[in-house]
């Protein structure tokens, strides 16, 4: 048996078989109802993690990821290690090779959210332990699995229901992408051309037999949406001018409630937050009755939950 054999990273969504996913997907919401009304704090009456120590790395600032994988070790019976990349200096003084392997001689498994892909690749390919893609430049695939959680908690399974993404084709519409492969919903990006996604994630999604649509006009794209979907405009590491630059594009596709009403009746709408209110969506979308932006953030932990029991085989 190899290495790859013996251990299950999650790196992204479209590495991942649909089964497994959908085995995933089940846990979370079954781990969840089973919580009840416990208390936040109180453990899960399973400790499939107990004795386990995961190491949470943090290149990029986190409130949602940190918060939600340290919960989520802990109700299980886990302890955590919480490393930012100025505590490491990830891939600097060491290379990025030998830190997996000196991680791995010391915890259970390696979450890690940083800049850029390949830096998650190499963490993975040198470990001896499973490995969680917490977020890239590229990706974010345990946002997508909460988002395909919390969508089908409301409304039933996805599988043929229309997503729309409106505004930048960023790492979370990637994964947006290859979970309409694997989940087998159709999405429609609407956007500028300058922000559009990238070419690879368009056409591994169109060889899994689910080609997204491109559609420029955002009220022809919301017609009939069962999800709208948006993300903030910036990052926050964009300079003024990009910012400003950003702005003057995304405009036209904010989410208002005019666009909100070009949807299904009983349409959702999700941002994975944070959010710059009343610049990509509009407060009274946010908090209106389409909104289930709450209950995203908080199937963070359920869905996480059961990608490292999967990861952990546990």
């Amino acid at each position: 048996m190899t290495k790859d054999d013996a251990m299950r990273h999650f790196l992204d969504i479209h590495k991942t078989d649909p089964a497994e996913l959908r085995a995933m997907l089940d846990l979370g919401a079954g781990m969840k109802a089973a919580r009840g009304d416990k208390p936040k704090g109180a453990p899960d009456a399973d400790q499939p993690l107990a004795g386990r120590m995961v190491a949470l790395i943090f290149e990029k600032p986190s409130t949602r990821t940190r918060v939600s994988f340290d919960v989520g070790v802990r109700q299980m019976g886990g302890q955590t290690m919480v490393l930012s990349g100025a505590d490491m200096q990830l891939g600097h003084g060491e290379t990025i090779a030998d830190t997996a392997r000196v991680l791995s001689r010391y915890v259970d498994l390696i979450m890690i959210r940083t800049f850029e892909e390949q830096t998650l690749l190499e963490m993975a390919e040198h470990a001896t332990v499973p490995v969680i893609n917490g977020l890239t430049n590229r990706t974010h695939p345990c946002q997508i699995m909460a988002d395909v959680l919390t969508y089908e908690e409301h409304r039933g399974p996805i599988a043929g229901r229309k997503v729309v993404w409106s505004g930048d084709g960023n790492n979370v519409f990637a994964s947006f992408a290859h979970a309409a492969g694997q989940f087998g919903f159709d999405l429609t990006f609407t956007g500028p051309p300058t922000l559009d996604p990238e070419r690879e994630w368009l056409e591994w999604a169109q060889a899994k037999g689910h080609p997204v649509t491109i559609e420029r006009d955002p009220w022809a794209a919301v017609e009939g949406a069962d999800l709208v979907v948006t993300d903030t405009w910036v990052s926050m590491h964009d300079p003024q001018s990009a910012r400003e630059r950003r702005h003057n594009q995304l405009r036209p596709y904010q989410v208002n409630e005019h666009l909100m009403s070009k949807a299904k009746p009983d349409a959702l709408f999700m941002h994975c937050l944070p959010a710059h209110r009343d610049d990509e969506a509009t407060s009274a979308v946010m908090d209106g009755p389409h909104s289930v932006i709450f209950d995203e953030a908080e199937n963070r932990l359920h869905a996480q939950k059961a990608i490292l029991r999967w990861c952990l085989g546990v």
